[in-house]
């Protein structure tokens, strides 16, 4: 009974994260190009460099790689981070006219993201043991989500390109893909957040 309440809780929080950290940003992204607003261009720009890192988390997690799920934990809190951290960001929003649509859905979806952030970071810390025993059944919840994905993305690869889509081709990306988010983290992080500070300037 146990672990099925827990998988509940992980099926909610994949249901949260396709709603309000894929879904809606999505439609955010195409409306702030079509009013162009660039500091909400620039916002969500940033939004989706840094939540990137959700993606590799369940590429990483389709081959039950451990890593994946401390990248499951750290991924919200990075999210959440990346929208209410830049100065120049916050202060751009606040200036703009509260009852315009635009930007009052973007204040409305950073609150929901931060419920979806707490959520997430709240029940992906019970896994954090499964990065020494996969083999779980709460571990195990974490990985149905990633490998339904991977199993739509294998016939579609096979359509496009003819190959084979497998798991660990999805893990190996999703190492590739986490060196490369590593590294750039890192230089922001040591060069250009000591520079320029909570600016967004160009993250």
């Amino acid at each position: 009974m146990e672990n099925l309440s827990y998988s509940i809780f992980v099926n909610l929080t994949y249901h949260l994260a396709a709603y309000f950290a894929v879904g809606l940003p999505c439609v955010l992204m195409i409306w702030s190009y079509a009013q162009k607003e660039a500091s909400m261009i620039r916002l969500m720009s940033i939004y989706w460099k840094v939540s990137s890192l959700l993606a590799i988390s369940m590429l990483l997690l389709t081959n039950q790689r451990p890593i994946g799920y401390l990248i499951t934990f750290l991924a919200p809190i990075l999210m959440v981070l990346s929208v209410w951290f830049w100065v120049d960001l916050n202060e751009e929003l606040a200036d703009l006219p509260p009852w315009r649509a635009l930007p009052l859905t973007v204040r409305i979806w950073r609150w929901a993201l931060t419920g979806f952030g707490l959520i997430a970071t709240l029940v992906s810390a019970m896994s954090l043991s499964c990065m020494h025993a996969t083999s779980l059944p709460r571990c195990m919840a974490w990985v149905h989500g990633p490998q339904g994905l991977h199993q739509l993305l294998a016939k579609v690869f096979a359509f496009l390109f003819g190959g084979s889509w497998t798991e660990p081709v999805a893990a190996f990306i999703g190492y590739l893909a986490l060196i490369a988010y590593t590294v750039g983290l890192l230089q922001w992080l040591l060069v250009r957040l000591p520079k320029q500070g909570r600016i967004a300037g160009e993250f």
